[in-house]
């Protein structure tokens, strides 16, 4: 493997697909001094976007793996952004989660945990970051969750 990083993504069987391109006006990430932001992804794998709304058509833990597609799809957003390097991430500084969900759904934490979990397997200590959870009535596209980051690098 060409980094840890990479090795702990192959170990947990993560391939990274390639970055979605931004669907409406604005960048996929930016770089500031030394912060990365990365814009809101979707969950989306092989088997397309995941859909629906928690507490209607989505059971929780369909939403954590919902949340940790998206995880996944910022950590190919930040290796773009690396220009291919993943070890520049010194620590993962914070997480913004959105769920869409019915107004009485109260579960958002442990549908985000599908995300923050995956960056402690990933980054291990410095993967645990600050963190919000939102609900909401919809996403775009009519997506379960997006979840946005903000990585220190080096």
């Amino acid at each position: 493997m060409s980094n840890p990083i990479e090795a702990k993504l192959a170990a947990l069987g993560i391939t990274l697909p390639v970055p979605a391109a931004p669907v409406a006006n604005y960048v996929p990430f930016v770089v500031t001094g030394d912060l990365l932001f990365i814009s809101g992804q979707l969950p989306i794998g092989a088997d397309g976007l995941v859909k629906g709304r928690l507490g209607e058509t989505v059971e929780v833990a369909a939403g954590a793996a919902a949340a940790r597609l998206s995880a996944i799809n910022l950590i190919a957003q930040a290796k773009l952004a690396l220009d291919g390097d993943l070890t520049r991430i010194r620590r993962v500084v914070k997480l913004v989660a959105f769920v869409a969900c019915t107004a009485d759904f109260a579960d958002q934490p442990k549908v985000v945990n599908g995300a923050s979990d995956l960056f402690v397997e990933v980054f291990g200590d410095a993967g645990r970051h600050a963190r919000s959870a939102v609900g909401t009535n919809a996403l775009p596209l009519g997506a379960a969750v997006e979840v946005e980051a903000i990585f220190e690098i080096a």
